[in-house]
């Protein structure tokens, strides 16, 4: 009589495959990608935390730890422009985000290939358009002597470009596009078979939206504003070139730090509010990662 042996590899008779393990050459393949992210990520950031809690004497050149200068960045001025920072980013992503849904909707359930290829295409460019041109633009459209201040004697009516109110105008420039290209791929992730579904089963638009459409979309619209959010936080260029220091902006008090604009010596304390904007954004993207994941789990 002859004995069989049992497989145990995969087969079609219902054993169990094995899972392939991971050995050192995965993470062989990835060295490439960590080694760059160190020295693009890590060594500027190691060096932005030691000089924001470092303090070299001028006399002896002796380096100590302190937190003089970390302390300085949340007291007086520099507390403000961080907080003037927060508050025209956020301000700035609630209404980029809910007028980029409306937008975003309005190409979603387009029939026109042509408008809603073209909007995408324009988003795309828009999105990506800051900095100084995008302050000249304005700048030469809606400045004091604008062409459309001109035109629609803006000034008369109390409009100034060069406030918060301008800035958070020209800043919805570029963040509404932004949201526009997060959003219209989660909204064509929106089956039709759940909105014939509720349909069939006596629900309104309204209440389809309410209970399926919304729980749904509500971690790409929460993701949209926070990447709304981080990218407001961080722009500089066009805040420099339209508003200087009229408006209380981080980006902009680094800035004069660095410079000397104001008093000599403060480097330090520009790392330091430089490791606050980096703490505000880890905690942004802290917030985003986990929402992104779990909107692609709902509209694969």
């Amino acid at each position: 009589m002859s004995t069989t042996t049992p497989h145990t590899g995969g087969t079609a008779g219902g054993t169990t495959p094995r899972r392939r393990r991971r050995g050192p050459r995965t993470w062989l393949a990835a060295l490439p990608l960590l080694a760059f992210t160190g020295l693009c990520f890590g060594i500027p950031l190691g060096a932005i935390a030691f000089g924001a809690v470092t303090r070299t004497d001028p006399a002896t050149g002796a380096t100590r730890v302190t937190g003089e200068h970390l302390a300085r960045s949340l007291q007086g001025p520099y507390l403000g422009s961080l907080t003037g920072s927060v508050q025209l980013s956020a301000l700035t992503a609630l209404l980029g985000a809910v007028l980029g849904v409306l937008v975003a909707h309005a190409l979603a359930t387009s029939r026109s290939t042509a408008l809603r290829s073209a909007a995408l295409t324009a988003s795309g460019v828009l999105a990506n358009f800051g900095g100084v041109p995008l302050a000249f633009a304005f700048i030469a459209t809606a400045g004091i002597s604008g062409v459309v201040t001109q035109l629609a004697d803006l000034t008369g009516l109390g409009w100034n470009l060069y406030s918060f109110t301008g800035l958070t105008v020209v800043y919805l420039y570029f963040l509404i596009p932004l949201m526009v290209i997060v959003t219209v791929p989660a909204l064509d992730g929106l089956r039709p078979q759940w909105r014939e579904a509720a349909r069939n089963n006596g629900a309104s638009t309204w209440q389809f939206w309410r209970h399926v459409g919304l729980p749904v979309l509500a971690p790409s619209l929460l993701g949209g504003f926070v990447l709304l959010f981080g990218t407001a936080f961080a722009a500089h260029a066009t805040a420099a070139a339209l508003v200087g220091g009229s408006v209380p902006l981080v980006t902009l008090k680094i800035a004069d730090a660095l410079s000397g604009n104001v008093l000599t010596g403060q480097e330090n304390v520009a790392l330091a509010l430089g490791l606050d904007m980096i703490l505000i954004a880890g905690l942004v993207m802290a917030v985003y990662l986990p929402l992104q994941r779990r909107s692609a789990r709902w509209l694969r």
